[in-house]
């Protein structure tokens, strides 16, 4: 569970507060010490906006996966910037993403 609520940009405090349980609790799944009945499945499936399989079935084919909360909220504060700020920010991101292409492909 930990690896779905990390991909979709959850803390667990964030996730406890959608699942209206207490962080401890988020914890406690997420290391196997508690386990999950019928009502927590729904609950943290709701939450993190996927289906029961994927949740109880993590190994298999995994769905197109949707962008992280955390990179979803970055993109509305680089919304909000002036346009040449916007400019600047995006030049930046994109030599970085060019340089870490560069050093993939060379291994």
């Amino acid at each position: 569970m930990a690896r779905l609520r990390k991909e979709r940009g959850f803390t667990q405090k964030e996730l406890a507060a959608k699942t209206g349980l207490i962080q401890a609790l988020i914890s406690d799944y997420e290391r196997d010490k508690l386990r999950l009945n019928a009502e927590m499945i729904l609950r943290f499936a709701t939450a993190l906006e996927i289906t029961t399989d994927e949740l109880l079935q993590p190994v298999g084919p995994k769905p197109a996966r949707k962008p992280s909360r955390r990179v979803l909220r970055r993109l509305e504060q680089i919304e909000a910037l002036p346009s040449p700020q916007q400019s600047v920010l995006l030049k930046t991101i994109d030599t970085f993403l060019e340089n870490a292409a560069f050093r993939a492909a060379r291994r």
